[in-house]
């Protein structure tokens, strides 16, 4: 970063006093995105103040793990960032930078501030899952050294105020999650993503903000062919993230989850490549409205089953 843009902002965590601005920055940063790039809407159909669950659960998983740009003068913020550190890993969560503050070298300097505590702390990788469609967003992390690894469809389904009826296979196996699965729930995405991160299985399944919920699919063998974690939120509806051995068994978990969105919407980021699962959501009148790429920099185990990543928590 040159002088002239060190002397333009400082860096440091976010605080309970930054939620309100931190807000209304997520909220004006992707509405503004998305009405320039055709949707014709705001992305964020919620207040403003919706928005701050993701400081909520974020800070509730790692306290002060953020990163946020101010002013030197003026003192607003320009740009926040999250990160979490995980067993395996560091994720690299959700990202804004104020419309007035784009082109500023805002996001490169917390993008390069996460790479250094990475780096720092010997974790081996660091891992997100970014817009495909936002260009400048892509090169930002792929510029600082990010790899493609999963291309993803975002699909989102309007579900009846009477939900979905049809029934799918090994539903009967799916049951909510409890504390002692949780180290069943570290094994299956070590084995199938090579990460693991139990602190995230914990808080959706202790769910201390009525948001979330955690469901396992049960094998004959007693143990369990995968999970799926859910949020239900003014701000955002999403299945996921989810692991599991095969498409049947996230059919099954997505299909016990998703009458919890009856009368409303449910957003689910799926593998492309993965033909049953996306067919199966087109049967239920889901449509695309966005792709995702995950990018990791640095170690990368390929995915021997199928993950459908997340925003919140973010799945990296």
């Amino acid at each position: 970063m040159s002088e002239t843009l060190k002397q333009t902002f400082d860096l440091r965590p976010l605080t309970d006093n930054d939620v309100p601005e931190y807000a209304d920055l997520l909220y004006g940063a992707f509405n503004a995105w998305w009405w320039k790039h055709g949707l014709g809407r705001d992305f964020y159909d919620c207040r403003p103040i919706d928005t701050a669950i993701f400081y909520h659960i974020y800070n509730d998983l790692t306290p002060g793990r953020s990163i946020a740009a101010f002013h030197k003068e003026t003192g607003r913020m320009m740009g926040a960032c999250y990160y979490h550190p995980r067993e395996t890993h560091v994720s690299l969560g959700i990202m804004s930078v104020h419309p007035n503050y784009v082109g500023n070298g805002v996001a490169r300097a917390m993008v390069n501030y996460i790479i250094d505590f990475t780096k720092e702390n010997k974790y081996s990788s660091c891992r997100l899952v970014n817009s495909a469609m936002n260009l400048d967003s892509f090169s930002l992390y792929n510029r600082a050294g990010f790899t493609p690894r999963e291309m993803f469809q975002d699909m989102v389904i309007n579900v009846p105020d009477q939900g979905i009826s049809e029934t799918v296979p090994r539903e009967e196996q799916v049951r909510d999650a409890r504390p002692d699965d949780i180290t069943a729930m570290g094994d299956l995405e070590m084995e199938i993503s090579g990460i693991k991160r139990e602190l995230d299985y914990r808080y959706a399944i202790e769910n201390p903000r009525g948001v979330m919920h955690a469901t396992v699919c049960e094998n004959s063998r007693a143990g369990i062919d995968g999970f799926l974690i859910s949020l239900k939120s003014p701000a955002l509806n999403v299945l996921g993230p989810c692991v599991a051995r095969d498409p049947e068994t996230v059919l099954a978990l997505l299909r016990r989850d998703i009458n919890r969105y009856k009368g409303t919407w449910a957003l689910f980021v799926v593998p492309m490549q993965e033909r049953k699962i996306v067919d199966q959501l087109y049967s239920w009148k889901a449509a695309n409205v966005e792709t995702h790429v995950m990018q990791v920099w640095g170690e990368f185990t390929p995915i021997k089953g199928v993950v459908l990543p997340s925003y919140l928590p973010e799945s990296g």
